[in-house]
């Protein structure tokens, strides 16, 4: 049993930064499945449709949100508006992706700042509110969600990794701060191909191992959140990474 769900009939609340048609999909279905009122956020409310009438047609509670994560009015404006509307947040997920790839000297100053606003300061921003919310309650689970690039920097992937490695940074200064004051943070590397159209369209050859579970499946990434919620706060894990068994690291 979890140390953070509330002792409330009201339905725990959980947000999820980043719901898209992947992992981020399949953390608020896994949540929403466990009894969670799902808030799923993306820039438009529009394409979190599919995924929020499929939770409801499995009998869970779930909302689609419109926020741009790098705009601090408005990430101000969706935790207030969770907590008046839905409930208290107990469970904040960030995972906007960002993954670009440019040669450093094709690297222009647009694509490095928007790669690090939607990586890293978006991040913070989420961070932060989710902090000022859990604080005073004295519990909740905020999770980040990493890439390989979070540790290690690869060929062509100077603006990625750079934002990783400061969402990274975040995550670790925040643990540190909110740990003794209740608050789980955790921050999940997430190495290798996933299971997406986007890989099954333009990396066929990968895309074939997953027979051989050779890509990560959105579902088992889900169950990680889901697990790193569940432990007590005697035995909490700050950084997991997750990758299939034949990936190289």
């Amino acid at each position: 049993m979890t140390t953070h769900r509330s002792t409330s009939t009201q339905p725990s609340t959980a947000l999820i930064v980043g719901a898209g048609d992947a992992t981020g999909g399949a953390i608020a279905r896994r949540f929403a499945a466990e009894g969670y009122h799902v808030i799923g956020v993306r820039r438009t409310a529009e394409a979190l449709e599919p995924l929020v009438n499929e939770i409801r047609a499995a009998g869970g509670l779930a909302e689609g949100w419109a926020c741009d994560a790098r705009k601090e009015d408005q990430v101000i404006a969706l935790f207030e508006r969770i907590e008046r509307e839905i409930g208290p947040l107990e469970v904040v997920v960030f995972n906007i992706g960002a993954n670009v790839h440019f040669g450093i000297t094709d690297t222009t100053e647009r694509v490095f700042r928007k790669v690090w606003e939607m990586a890293a300061f978006s991040g913070f921003l989420v961070g932060r509110e989710a902090a000022r919310v859990m604080r005073p309650r004295g519990q909740g689970s905020i999770f980040f969600t990493g890439a390989t690039a979070s540790l290690r920097g690869g060929n062509g992937f100077s603006a990625f990794a750079s934002a990783k490695f400061a969402l990274r940074a975040v995550a670790q200064s925040m643990a540190r701060e909110l740990g003794p004051q209740g608050i789980h943070v955790a921050h999940l590397v997430i190495d290798g191909a996933i299971d997406t159209a986007f890989i099954a369209v333009n990396f066929p050859e990968r895309y074939a191992t997953k027979a051989q579970d050779g890509i990560l499946a959105p579902e088992a990434i889900a169950a990680a959140y889901w697990s790193l919620h569940q432990q007590p706060r005697n035995a909490w894990t700050h950084e997991l990474d997750l990758r299939p068994w034949s990936e190289n690291w």
